[in-house]
Formats: C-alpha cells, structure tokens, sequence
C-alpha cells in the first residue's frame, strides 16, 4: 500500500539559486607526498619537478602554490618521465610501452596538464618480436626536437618531437653494432637490453649507447658510424657523462664504477680507473652515477646502492663523495631515483641533490659545509607513522597560531639558510584570510600539526607522546653514535619511520580549544592526556589518576592489553604543549570519543564500557558511567582478540536475517522509561504539513538490532552544552553522550563560576536518557539554540568573539544515528522532525558535522548546514534545524573503506580524506570556499602555432572570501 504524506511538490527556483550560490562540489588538491612514486624528472629551465606512480598519476611542482596534477587514462606504472625543457611539457612511459607527452595547459577549459599525444613502438616483423621492442630506456635530446628509444633487442628508434613521428629509416638495429664489435668480445653472445643513453655534452650528434653486457658505444648519428667502443666486463647499470665530453663513468652490478677516457680517434677503449667504493666483498649494484665538475677542481661524484651484499644489503643508501669526503646517505626507503641542481656555466658547481624515495622527497644541501637536509615546503611524508586519526581547527587565533609556529622552530631549527630550489613557477594566490591547523594523530604516540590554510599542507610542530610512558622507544643514543664511527659513513637521513615499538601508543582522538591552547589527547590504552600550551621550557610531575569506567560491576573480566605504565618523577618538555594530567580509563580499551570544554575545566571521554568526566582544575573525577549490556562479553576482549568472535558475529547476524523474514507485524515497546519519546516519535509520522499531498516512495524497512549485539556500549560521540534539561525557564551546563545502541544520556551539571572553582567541586545528575527506536549507532549530538543555530564554543561569547546564543526561545538537540536524523525539543525531549536516511536512501551515516556556508552573492547571508557522509561514499547536507535535503555529491569510492573512515570536515564546508596511507585528498562543498592552486608558469614552445611566449592560469582560489577564475 502506499503512503502518502504531505509535503511540497516540485523546486522553488529562487530556493534553487539560494542553493546555488550556497553549495558547489569540488575536489580540489592533494596533499601529502604521492602513493608509490615510480619515476622522477626535474627541468633546469623552469625549475619545475614531475613525479610519476604505479597508479599512472602524474604530478608537476614547482615553487610553493605551484602544482600540476593529473592521470593517465591506463592504470599502468609510470616507469620514465622526461621534461622538454623550457616548454611545460612533459613525456611519461609506461609500463605497457606506452609514450604520452603532455602539456601545461595554455588555453581556457581545462586546467592542469593535458595529455596530447602517445606513441606505441610497434613490433618489426622478421626483425625483432614484440618483447624486442619494449622501450628500456629515453634519451631526449637537448634540442628537445629528438627523442631516442633504447629497446630491449638492442635496437635504437628514433622519434620527432613534439610531433612523435616515428623515424623508421633512422633505426639503429643491434646487427648494425655488431658489426664493429671484435670477434673476441662477441662469443656468440647478444649484446643485451640497451641500458642507458646519454648526449655528448659538447657534440649533439653523438651519444653513448651502453648495453646490458657491458660495451658501450660512441654512436654518432649524422654519420651513423660508431666512433668509440668500450669494452666493459660487467654488466652495465647506468653511464654519465663529465661535462667537458673527455670522460664519462659507468656504474656496473659488481657495486663498482669505472671511469673511461675519450679519444678522437676510432678506438677500443679501456677503463682508466675502476673503483668498488665498498668492497672488496661483494657489493650490490650501483643502480644510477652522476658526475658533477667543481671549481675547486674535485669532482663530486653521487651514485646509488652499491652496499655490501652480506652486510648492508638491505639498506637504502646514496653515497656523496667528494676528495676525501665520503657520506653515505642511509634512507628507510627505497631509492627510486635522484637528480643534481648545478649550473650551466663553466663548471656544474652542484648546489642541491634531491632524492626521490619510495615513501618521503630528501633534499641534501651540497653548499654548506656538513651536506645539511633542505626542508621540504610540500610533499610532506604524512605516513611518517600511520595515521590513526584527524582533526581540524579553522579560523586560528594568531596568538595560538604563532605559539605553535614559535615551538615547532624550536623544536626542528632549520638545518641550513638555503632556499628550496625548486621554485619554478608563480604562486597568484593571496595569503589566506584565516589560518587552518589540521592535527593527525599516529601510531607511534605522535600528534603532527599541519599548515592546512593553503595548497601547500606545511609542518610546523610535532607532539611526542612517548616520552611519558616507559616503552622500548628510547633508542640507545651511544650504540647509534658508534654506528657511525663505522664503515660506511652512515648517515640517517628522512623522517619516514613507520615502526612502533608499542601500539597502546596510537593517538584515537584528539580535542584542541583554540581560545586557550587547551589539548587533549586520547590514546590506544584508555590514556587521556590533557596538555597546555607554553612558551618555555619544563621539567615537572604529571598528576595521575585512574578511573574504572566499569563502576565494580560483577561478570566482567578485562582480556586485553595491559595500560602504559607512565614515567615516575619529574620529565623534561620543549617549549609546546606540556602534559599536566594524565587520566587512565579501566580496563585500558581504546579510548573512542572525547572532548573538552576550557571554560569549564572538564574533559569528557569515552571507551567500549563507559564514559567519564573529569574536573582537571580540581583534579578530580566527576562523574564515571558503565554502558555495557550484560551479553557484551566482546568489549572485554580488546581488539587483538576480536577475531575470535567472528563466528559468534556471523550467528548474530543471520539471526537477524531470519528474524526479518518473520511476519512484519510490529515490534511490540515494552513499557519503559523512554515509552514517550518512541510514541511522540510515531505521532510524527502521521502527521501531516500544511503542503501539497504527493506519494512518496515505500520505504526500506529497518529492522531493530538486538540489546545484545557486540560492543552495543561503545560511546560513539560526546558533547557539552549550555541549554534547557531540567524545566524550560533555568539553562546551565550538561553532558551528552552517545552509544553503538542507540542510547543517548543528558546530564546536567553543576559547574561553580570562575572565582569558586577551587572552593566547589563539579557535579553532574543524569537529567534525560533517551533510547532510539532502532538502535542505531549515535553518530554525533548537537544543541541549537532558539534560533536553530549551533551554540558558540567555549569563549567566543565571553571575548565577543562570536554572538550570543539565543536562550529565549526553546532550544533542541540534533541526534544523528547510522540511520537517520532527529531533532528534539528540550528540555521535554519530544520529537520535532526527522529524515530517514538509511530507509530514504538505502545508506548509513559515517560521519556527520555542522557547517556553515556563505553564500558567493553576499557575505552577509549564510545558512548552517548538517554535513553527511555515508558508507556509500556519497556527502549528503541538510538543513539546520527543518533537515530538508539541499544537495547530494559522490565524493568517495564506496569500496574505499579507509577513505571513508579518515574523512574529517571543517566549520566552512571543506573537507579532507585519505586517498592512501600518504595522501589527503581536499574538496569543498562550499561556493565560496575553495582553495585550489591559483599559480601561473612562462613557457616557450618553438612549435607552437601560437605565440612562443605563453602564460598558464591554472583553477580557482578563495580570494578576499571570494573564488575567481582567470
């Protein structure tokens, strides 16, 4: 039967232009350092920098504010990356064989890099097979109007840039070498892959051509005639030229490189110096060389690998040496490539060298003296430990905002004066109107705060945890400096270091009051640490106390982990945030919902068997509530042991599969205490607006989840607030909490004025408890004043740093479960309105928050939004407090269940997500509040039909409060 109900029928076109200068989706930049970088390129000219990944992502940066992104169409592994320099544009092989060439876009549409053109090398029938063809390695160029292909059968093509004309008679075939080759090197044997391409440095026409076997060859390619052969014995990994053309260096597998002169005249040369750095053992291969020329006469000479085999084989290294100084860089990731920043004058007088790891961007300063690390303005190794939570802070103060920039200074000085050198391109946009902080919490006890106001997310200063608990983290500082007295000069360079030596460290949530640099920190073993912010140093005795949440309750045995045992006397802190108390929940669960309230001096958190609230001025417990249900045995296993409860989770739910295939007669409500609420809740399903009548859609039908499903007493969310819970004339503080069963407990709270903390204790009376009809999980609670308007944060109206609250008209809390949104009037607790998501649309709420969106037409006029994100990937916002749906985007892979689970969104309608362990992807569900690149990039193109000189003006950017488009 369908059911009918009120509402009104079709849109209002002024509604849907108030919406449009409201809402806007857009995905708009990346931060962090890309997932598995594959390949490396850097353009002298423009000082600009591409990376490549596995995924067939391509990125482009330059200065600060200056990034390109885009992606090829295959998802294939970008293998080689090459910069036609000084033309903004870029050629990327793949691993299916595959060229692309792309542009920095110069015309209007489409901002970013464009791809426009590819080239596939084709098989030659009756000369070589399709494996034969498989590109090995490119060499373009400096007139950047050639491009050579180095193959797999030996073989060399030639292609005409920019065009990608294949040269099909210009082909250089493995016979043709051959030829020149002496009988007594041949022994029947192939040459090999091609291995590496290089231009001579003072002859364009000719190159060296090096061959997987060992031999390398001075081809000349006006006269097509080999002028030099070199007869190496080991297989060749890689050559590189010194800039005057008289010698080149070649790195072999053996862990060794040689140095070969070069004659004039046609000869078989051999090698005039041939070094194994780390041997005599055997070594691994020296992957990449390069050889820079200096003033000071020296060369300076930087290779990777090379490591000795059986005792530091499994070491990421890139040795510098130079004379007699030798360092050994020693990385904790994978060595994908690395390229010299040097001159173009008489010598190359190298100034940088930048490596490209697998999981971190390393810069080495080659000026000063000690070879110093440049820090890196982007590309910030997010995952430097896994990130176990977020948070976001918008529109900082700038007292707090200069505290924590002044600690982070003092904590990690600037190890050298020298500018990024990569600064190719012009940041356009202007500096923020307001600064955003976005927190992470990892798994190694750290909390990282992150620059969040532009494009670029910049570290300012990290909170180190673990120095408060007795762990296995302390490293031994005298084994480390014997280390280095050994041979191989080692050097510990990167921050990446994913390694936990206890994961009760991990941070779960984290709660910062930006008015009085109040934090609270909550970890894996039920500590909650509350921290202040100061500017000196400290050295003092953290207040301990312990509170079971469990409330002596009989039946319950704790099956987890242990509790970090905390440090006993006085410990040392850096200019930052000090710890001053530490709360220890019991049993130590993972603490999963927390908040602070400064004006207040509580703190409030909450695990799978309860919450609590505490009063850090006093230093005591105020309150301390179980939630468990008698049959939630899971809670007390810890989630190392939540395995073996899969079978009984599988039993559950078929359970409630066969109990939905039931009769659908209606759940019979037992008489309890929340019997109002669930009939005020069914009077509002019947009634009817003053609308027009249209036929809705049936509904899904959601079944109840049982009282005694798995962790039911989970506290999902927790909030304070200033209204009406005991009678409508008198508002104080209260308490909400929220479980996994739908239960939601008010309590009210007796807090002394500022002048009596110290004279009165808190304290707190459970005032309303409320029981969803289905048992949804509470996702997140909210109070709205008379106006339907969040309350102010704690301070705002005491500095005037945010209107009153209205406290004359009723106020009502917004409860928002997995399944659908409630509001309710207080302090009677009857239902207001409601919208169904899960029945509606068939989805359950992930994350939920409220926002406040301004329109593009007027900065006067904004509305409050209640922001959604589903298990479905979709964002959903509603109106505050009518709930009505005003837009609905994709944003997230349904199938990306860590995206989901890491989105975290901001006070003015933006938002950040995982896309992997190392990277945030940003969007903006704001009209008015983008922030993408706005940058711009000179570039010269000989063959383009336009002008040569072109400008880029690339996307949009929140300018003055407002985005624009150039």
């Amino acid at each position: 039967m369908m059911k009918f109900r009120f509402r009104r029928q079709g849109n209002d076109p002024q509604r849907e232009r108030i919406k449009q200068d409201l809402f806007a989706f857009n995905k708009t930049v990346q931060h962090g350092f890309p997932n598995q970088p594959s390949a490396l390129a850097y353009d002298p000219k423009l000082r600009l920098m591409a990376i490549g990944t596995k995924s067939g992502a391509v990125k482009v940066y330059g200065a600060p504010g200056v990034e390109f992104t885009s992606h090829h169409k295959e998802t294939a592994t970008v293998t080689q990356m090459h910069f036609l320099l000084g033309q903004g544009r870029l050629l990327s092989l793949l691993d299916d064989n595959t060229l692309h060439l792309w542009e920095i876009n110069v015309g209007e549409g489409s901002p970013g890099l464009e791809e426009v053109g590819s080239f596939c090398l084709p098989g030659r029938p009756g000369f070589e097979s399709t494996s034969a063809t498989r590109v090995t390695v490119i060499l373009l160029k400096r007139s950047c109007d050639l491009l050579c292909l180095g193959t797999e059968g030996g073989g060399v093509h030639f292609l005409e840039m920019p065009t990608l004309t294949l040269l099909d008679t210009q082909a250089l075939v493995h016979d043709h070498i051959m030829q020149s080759v002496p009988e007594e090197y041949k022994c029947g044997k192939s040459l090999g892959p091609v291995e590496s391409l290089r231009e001579h440095p003072r002859c364009p026409n000719k190159m060296l051509i090096g061959y997987s076997r060992g031999l390398v060859v001075l081809w000349n390619y006006s006269s097509r005639k080999v002028e030099n052969l070199f007869l190496g014995n080991q297989q060749l990994e890689s050559l590189g030229w010194e800039r005057s053309g008289k010698t080149f260096v070649s790195s072999h597998s053996d862990g060794s490189y040689m140095t070969w002169p070069v004659s004039s005249a046609l000869s078989t040369q051999q090698p005039s110096t041939s070094v194994i750095p780390y041997g005599p053992f055997p070594c691994k291969a020296i992957n990449k060389i390069v050889w820079r020329t200096t003033e000071s006469g020296a060369p300076l000479v930087v290779f990777s690998g090379g490591m000795p085999r059986a005792s530091y084989g499994d070491r990421h290294c890139v040795t510098v040496l130079q004379e007699k100084m030798q360092v050994t860089l020693d990385f904790t990731s994978r060595v994908i490539d690395f390229f010299t920043i040097h001159c173009t004058d008489k010598f190359d007088n190298p100034s940088a060298l930048v490596v490209l790891l697998e999981e971190e961007l390393v810069a080495i300063d080659l000026q000063t003296v000690g070879w110093p690390t440049i820090p890196c303005p982007y590309l910030a190794p997010l995952h430097s430990s896994a990130i176990t939570c977020s948070y976001h802070i918008s529109n900082v103060p700038p007292k707090l905002w200069e505290r924590v920039v002044a600690a982070g200074l003092h904590q990690s000085p600037p190890p050298t004066h020298v500018r990024w050198p990569i600064n190719g391109g012009k940041d356009l946009a202007l500096e923020p109107k307001h600064n955003g902080l976005l927190l992470t919490g990892h798994e190694d006890g750290t909390v990282r705060f992150w620059d969040a106001s532009g494009v670029s997310l910049k570290p300012l200063y990290k909170l180190s945890t673990a120095n408060i608990f007795q762990t296995d983290c302390d490293h031994n500082d005298g084994l480390m400096q014997g280390a280095e007295e050994e041979w191989p000069p080692f050097r510990k360079v990167g921050c990446f270091d994913p390694y936990s030596d206890d994961p009760r460290l991990g941070i779960q949530k984290i709660g910062l009051c930006k008015y009085s640099g109040k934090l609270v920190v909550a970890g894996t073993a039920g500590q909650v640490l509350v921290m202040d912010l100061s500017e000196e140093m400290s050295a003092h005795v953290i207040n301990i106390a312990t509170i079971d949440l469990l409330q002596d309750r009989e039946g319950f045995t704790w099956k987890g982990h242990d509790r970090l045992a905390p440090k006993t006397g006085p410990i040392s802190f850096p200019p930052g945030f000090h710890p001053f108390l530490l709360v220890q929940c019991m049993p130590p669960a993972a603490v999963t919902a927390v908040t602070l309230h400064a004006e207040w001096n509580l703190v409030a958190f909450g695990t799978s068997h309860g919450f609590g609230l505490f009063d850090y001025h006093r230093r005591s417990p105020v309150l301390a509530r179980c939630t468990l249900h008698p049959n939630d045995s899971l809670a007390m296993e810890g989630p190392l042991s939540r395995v073996k409860s899969l079978k009984k989770s599988l039993r559950q739910s078929f359970r409630r599969i066969r109990k939905s295939r039931v009769s659908g007669k209606k759940r019979v409500v037992v008489s309890s205490p929340t019997s109002k609420v669930q009939e005020a809740n069914a009077q509002l399903a019947e009634q009817a607006g003053p609308h027009d009548v249209e036929v809705t859609p049936v509904q899904r039908r959601i079944e109840p989840r049982s009282a005694d499903d798995s962790l039911s007493g989970v506290v999902r969310c927790l909030c304070f607030a200033d209204t009406f819970l005991r009678d409508g004339t008198h508002h104080g503080p209260t308490m909400w909490a929220g479980t996994n069963s739908g239960s939601v407990y008010a309590y009210a709270l007796e807090v002394p004025s500022q002048e009596k903390f110290s004279e009165h204790s808190v304290e707190a009376v459970l005032g309303k408890e409320i029981q969803l009809m289905h048992r949804a999980p509470v996702v997140a609670i909210a109070v709205l004043d008379g106006r339907g308007n969040p309350l102010p944060e704690p301070y705002e109206v005491s500095r005037d740093l945010a209107k009153a609250p209205d406290m004359q008209g009723s106020h009502s809390v917004l409860i928002a479960s997995e399944e659908q949104f409630k509001v309710f009037t207080l302090p009677k607790v009857s239902a207001k309105t409601k919208f169904k998501l899960t029945a509606h649309e068939g989805c359950r709420v992930r994350k939920v928050a409220l926002a406040s969106f301004t329109s593009v037409s007027s900065e006067e006029y904004c509305e409050n939004g209640l922001v959604c994100l589903t298990n479905l990937g979709d964002i959903h916002v509603f109106s505050v407090p009518a709930l009505r749906p005003q837009v609905r985007y994709d944003c997230i892979r349904k199938e990306d269940i860590s995206g989901i689970a890491s989105c975290v969104f901001t006070k003015t309608g933006q938002g950040f997500y995982l896309i992997s362990p190392s990277e945030f992807e940003r969007f903006s569900l704001s009209a008015r509040v983008v922030t993408q690149p706005l940058c711009s990039v000179d570039v010269d193109r000989p063959h383009a039909s336009t002008v040569s000189q072109l400008s880029h003006y690339i996307c949009l950017v929140e300018t003055h409060g407002t985005k624009h488009q150039e």
